[in-house]
């Protein structure tokens, strides 16, 4: 089995996965939300703290599979420093004192592997990732080789939707709280942009459609003076310009790749309004959609462990002494993961 941990953010996680069949023998998540909903989204240092306490309370509870171990993952990259360096801490403990290897998992590519816990993984595909930290169309040619085709240039999906609920006085996470607002609101109300609409640039960008809701609530007094449907009509209209943009630019890729299968991962995959226009979209085009299930979604422990399997099948271990904390690594069109 291999063993396998997650702070790269605000959840601690640690999860048990059978190597020879893939299957989910332990997966346990502590949230933060409640601890960082006060200051509307996550504060670093506060993050680290919790993870301290939270995952070796975890580990305690995994102390019945150790002896079945083969091999200990952790992720190392990409996310906040200092929450990184508590997962890291305890896996190079675990992995010297367990005498078993040490597999640094990039977690974008985790995040691609949560379609397939528990599952075999397919290859070749074209993934979306949406998330807090992220916007990204990548191309998986197999487990070795993954290829950025587009990106974000200034904020995430998933930090647009946080940034706009803490516009509104919603709080944190901004993103489920929005969709649940959007079933309630017109989304045809407030004219709201959709970025890069007339650009051939294949990027996405987020900045100035924030902007656009901020510039709304200030018209409707602030979010103190917005009533519950100004709020859900823009929440409505906000969602429906990501949608639109989303879906605008992933079109060109489309129109581009021969790829059939088409999967959508990160925390902002959860959101149904998104994978309904994706839904339609890979119709149109004759593609084949994945998405994960809702709980692999955020950020969690068994998709590094789902990834780990492949890269212990190739050996692809580390010196414990040698891991590096990769926490504010860009990548760009082009580039590979």
């Amino acid at each position: 089995m291999i063993l396998s941990i997650e702070s790269s953010c605000d959840d601690s996680s640690i999860a048990i996965t059978e190597i020879e069949t893939k299957k989910l023998i332990y997966h346990k998540k502590i949230s933060q939300e409640a601890e960082h909903s006060a200051y509307g989204g996550v504060v670093p240092e506060l993050a680290s703290r919790l993870h301290a306490v939270a995952l070796p309370l975890i580990l305690e509870e995994t102390k019945p599979y150790f002896k079945s171990l083969k091999a200990i993952a952790v992720t190392n990259q990409p996310g906040l420093g200092v929450t990184l360096l508590e997962g890291i801490a305890m896996a190079k403990s675990l992995a010297m004192l367990l005498d078993v290897p040490l597999i640094a998992v990039h977690h974008l590519k985790g995040h691609i592997y949560s379609l397939f816990i528990e599952e075999e993984s397919i290859t070749p595909l074209l993934v979306l990732l949406i998330s807090g930290g992220h916007t990204q169309i990548i191309r998986v040619e197999s487990f070795e080789k993954m290829q950025i085709l587009a990106t974000s240039m200034d904020d995430s999906v998933g930090e647009s939707f946080d940034k706009c609920a803490k516009m509104m006085g919603l709080g944190y996470p901004g993103g489920p709280l929005i969709e649940a607002l959007a079933k309630e609101g017109d989304e045809d109300r407030f004219d709201l942009p959709v970025p890069l609409r007339n650009s051939p640039l294949i990027a996405f960008s987020l900045s100035g459609l924030k902007n656009a809701v901020r510039l709304k609530v200030e018209a409707c007094g602030g979010y103190e003076s917005m009533s519950h449907q100004d709020k859900c009509d823009l929440s409505a209209s906000f969602q429906k310009a990501i949608k639109l943009h989303l879906i605008q630019k992933t079109k060109k890729i489309f129109a581009k790749e021969k790829i059939r299968d088409f999967a959508i991962v990160g925390g902002a995959s959860a959101n149904g309004y998104i994978r309904e226009a994706y839904e339609g979209l890979c119709d149109e085009f004759g593609k084949s959609l994945l998405v994960a299930p809702l709980e692999y979604c955020s950020d969690n422990a068994g998709m590094i462990g789902r990834y780990a399997i492949e890269a212990y099948h190739k050996k692809q271990f580390i010196d414990p002494n040698e891991i590096d904390i990769i926490s504010t690594k860009k990548h760009s069109s082009g580039d590979f993961l």
